[in-house]
């Protein structure tokens, strides 16, 4: 029997449904016990090496008054894993499938949540779907070419050795689980939670490719997609925008949110100031908090 839409099952107990991408499973989580359908629709989008387990909380604290959704991109969470050969896993791959989740479930009134890889995936496919988007949370990430590369990140890209460490070794996801946390100490079990899909080589697949992903030269395939993401930037000019930063992210630094407050001059910024890349798991409360208070001024601001 298949048991992957139920990995993790023992601390996230929501079984994910499925959308077929070619011959592929992408799956992903549709919660909601809101009555009446007035709320709005958490599209929660995650990036390397998590999965949908990232929004747990969000699922326990909205769905009742929500549509929670929180995608795993293909090669990640619990949806299939294809080869390389088999799947492109570039970022417009991921964008793409995620307008076709959009599109297939006709989703309105958007809350986009993104971390780390997902803002880029989950910015660009707003890009194109402006008319159903109501907002954007950003949490440590970015929407434009690298401006540097982390020394930790280029590692697991050295010849010979960078696969065989992520994909042999899980290095990359297991030093996350410490790497990634600042203020707090993650438990074992949210660990164990974080890395239950990643347990094999051939499961490791998508993170390996995203750390390959990051485009350092004009060559690379994934600088264009960036580029025409970062040209859409000024498109969101109209939309509420709450960005929530770890200031003690050694990834995604001061730098990439100051580039964000230089394009949405309107965009509120909350600087974290003791809390790492895993924004969800150093600093659930706060997060949580904000993003309450968030969605409170959109609903008021939005026409009934």
């Amino acid at each position: 029997m298949d048991t992957t839409p139920t990995i993790a099952s023992e601390s996230f107990p929501y079984v994910s449904a499925e959308f077929r991408v070619g011959d592929f499973a992408m799956r992903y989580l549709d919660e909601s016990t809101a009555k009446g359908g007035s709320g709005f629709t958490l599209l929660c989008v995650h990036g390397n090496p998590t999965w949908s387990f990232y929004y747990r909380r969000i699922v326990e604290q909205f769905r009742n008054r929500h549509r929670v959704i929180a995608v795993d991109h293909i090669g990640c969470g619990r949806s299939d894993k294809p080869s390389r050969n088999a799947f492109g896993y570039r970022m417009a791959d991921h964008r793409d499938n995620l307008i076709a989740l959009i599109d297939h479930l006709g989703l309105r009134n958007v809350i986009l949540v993104a971390h780390d890889w997902g803002g880029a995936i989950g910015l660009s496919a707003m890009a194109s779907r402006l008319d159903r988007l109501s907002g954007v949370v950003l949490l440590n990430t970015a929407a434009f070419p690298p401006p540097y590369m982390p020394r930790r990140i280029a590692a697991c890209r050295w010849p010979l050795v960078g696969t065989p460490a992520v994909r042999g070794l899980n290095l990359f996801a297991r030093a996350a689980v410490t790497m990634a946390m600042s203020r707090t100490k993650m438990t074992a079990a949210t660990a164990s939670g974080l890395l239950a899909p990643y347990d094999s080589w051939d499961h490791r697949v998508a993170i390996d490719a995203f750390v390959r992903d990051i485009p350092l030269s004009n060559d690379h395939p994934t600088m264009a997609t960036l580029r025409e993401l970062e040209s859409s930037l000024p498109a969101f000019e109209h939309t509420p925008i709450e960005l929530i930063w770890g200031m003690k992210d050694w990834c995604f630094r001061e730098e990439c949110l100051s580039r964000f407050e230089s394009v949405w001059p309107h965009a509120n910024s909350h600087r974290l100031e003791t809390t790492g890349h895993y924004v969800m798991e150093d600093s659930p409360e706060e997060t949580i908090e904000i993003l309450q208070a968030f969605l409170s001024r959109v609903s008021a601001a939005t026409p009934a």
